[in-house]
């Protein structure tokens, strides 16, 4: 699983944006996409993409699903997970 601290905007060369792209890898991957695709008509009044995926709902996926950890104790709040887990 990959983490940018970063993201980015849209614009070149303005400062982070909210939105960044997470990699998943491994044989117990579902391929694909998910979430939302970005969509550059809807940028918000900073020039940021909408957020379509809260970067804890990945984390709560991969504690829970794969560490078998309370993902709700350990980010303080329940997040849902996504379905990029191959059972």
């Amino acid at each position: 699983m990959t983490y940018a601290e970063f993201g980015l905007r849209p614009r070149e060369n303005q400062s982070n944006g909210p939105v960044a792209p997470h990699f998943v890898m491994g044989g117990r991957v579902n391929g694909g996409l998910h979430g939302v695709a970005p969509e550059l008509a809807g940028l918000d009044g900073n020039g940021n993409l909408p957020v379509g995926v809260d970067f804890r709902q990945i984390y709560a996926t991969v504690l829970g699903s794969w560490w078998g950890m309370n993902s709700t104790a350990v980010l303080g709040q329940k997040f849902e997970t996504l379905p990029f887990r191959r059972t």
